[in-house]
């Protein structure tokens, strides 16, 4: 089994659309975020009507409502292709900014997706448009990495689907122990990606290579 990145001819595809989101997003009240980031300047002792932070509330409220809203609309164009050979397909360089639910601060997640097509092949920007809907919201790693790998699976139409995710969490590396080095990676695996040594060596080898040469 081969593991380049199959690019089919265009002019056969088929708008497959995503599995329903488990987890909806209500509206943000950027009125009501922006009081409050107020209240949170003045209970850090800092005058929030000082130049320099005039206008600091609304503009956090303003990237909240912006980060926590990405766009689910997008859909995945699947292309028809009877010569993939068992290629397994993997997508890397994919890389996400979301937010720690447990201490709201930002986490830098690299993602490596991959599967097995069985007839026809996902367009390449649609793992990114994953990752971004649901890196748009309060998170955890390992949550994260079970949903990608889901909605690809539903994507695809089968269980032959391997996400590895490594991250960089704020948490850790300003707060508490403060080791800025530390690195958290996550693996979920499905399929053929779990029941078969070679297929899933192969896949780890390949993420492995890619983060140390990053």
């Amino acid at each position: 089994m081969t593991h380049a990145v199959y690019r089919p001819a265009p002019g056969h595809s088929v708008t497959v659309p995503p599995p329903a989101d488990p987890i909806s997003s209500p509206p943000i009240d950027t009125e009501r975020v922006a009081e409050l980031i107020g209240q949170l300047l003045s209970a850090l002792g800092e005058d929030p009507d000082r130049a320099g932070l005039a206008g600091t509330p609304n503009r956090v409220a303003s990237w909240y409502a912006e980060f926590l809203s990405p766009d689910a609309s997008a859909v995945a164009t699947c292309f028809t292709e009877s010569h993939l050979g068992e290629q397994m397909v993997v997508v890397g360089g994919m890389s996400v900014w979301s937010l720690c639910e447990h201490h709201m601060l930002p986490m830098h997640l690299e993602i490596l997706a991959g599967y097995v097509p069985a007839g026809e092949v996902v367009g390449l920007s649609k793992f990114g448009r994953i990752a971004q809907r649901y890196a748009g919201r309060l998170q955890v790693q390992e949550r994260f990495t079970r949903q990608v790998a889901d909605e690809i699976s539903g994507v695809i139409g089968g269980k032959d689907v391997a996400v590895a995710v490594r991250g960089t969490h704020l948490c850790m590396s300003m707060r508490g122990v403060r080791m800025e080095d530390a690195r958290t990676t996550t693996l979920h695996t499905g399929g053929r990606f779990r029941s078969d040594p070679v297929l899933s060596q192969q896949f780890l080898t390949l993420a492995t290579g890619q983060w140390r040469a990053a």
